[in-house]
């Protein structure tokens, strides 16, 4: 349900960006996470329900490197992209035999996008349209997005609820509605997700003595 991508403001570690207009932010698309073959191919980690959108000849990514990378301040563009055994791998220019490929890895990929630009995918968002929404159940408001986290199995809403942060499933299920106008999300969550249930603090009464 949601298009994967993380806006800039949900990775704290990552150095501003420069140089990106006004009305645009910044999204991770991906991470370059090993070298493939002796060509300069690399294995890429997706943050991205379109890959084979984003990742077309051309495309140009700004890196998150360390500053000591030779890559550093240097843009990154594709030169192919391909799926090897469901695995999504890249060629990029100037990056043409194993080493230089060895020196790209752990490098995060960015891309510029207009911030009120919607996915083009039914009942996707990015990240950022659903941080800050309000979580609504019942018609009472019982947190707050905090953050969305990609697993394998499934995406989950962090929401805010008081001083704990909660998990939940971001599925039609459990969330019914997302609406980004209205700037909040309604849950049907089940029993338990955001209370105790009766019974769960109370400790077991000793045995009677016969």
């Amino acid at each position: 349900m949601t298009a994967a991508e993380s806006a800039d403001e949900q990775n704290d570690a990552r150095p501003p960006m420069t140089g990106v207009p006004e009305g645009r932010t910044q999204l991770r698309v991906g991470r370059l996470v090993k070298a493939h073959g002796l060509k300069g191919a690399i294995k890429l980690e997706l943050y991205t329900d379109d890959p084979d959108g984003r990742f077309v000849p051309g495309a140009t990514f700004t890196l998150q490197v360390p500053d000591s990378s030779p890559w550093h301040g240097k843009p990154l563009t594709v030169r192919e992209f391909r799926w090897m055994n469901s695995h999504a791998v890249a060629f990029f220019d100037g990056v043409d035999d194993r080493d230089a490929a060895e020196e790209l890895i752990r490098a995060i990929l960015w891309v510029d996008q207009d911030a009120a630009e919607a996915p083009t995918e039914d009942d996707a968002w990015y990240d950022h349209q659903l941080v800050g929404l309000d979580v609504v159940r019942d018609d009472v408001v019982v947190g707050r997005v905090v953050r969305v986290d990609h697993f394998p199995a499934q995406d989950m809403l962090i929401v805010r609820s008081g001083d704990a942060e909660i998990l939940v499933p971001f599925v039609k299920a459990i969330v019914p509605e997302v609406d980004i106008t209205a700037g909040r999300v309604i849950v049907t969550p089940p029993p338990g997700l955001f209370e105790d249930l009766p019974g769960d603090d109370e400790q077991p009464e000793a045995a009677e003595e016969v």
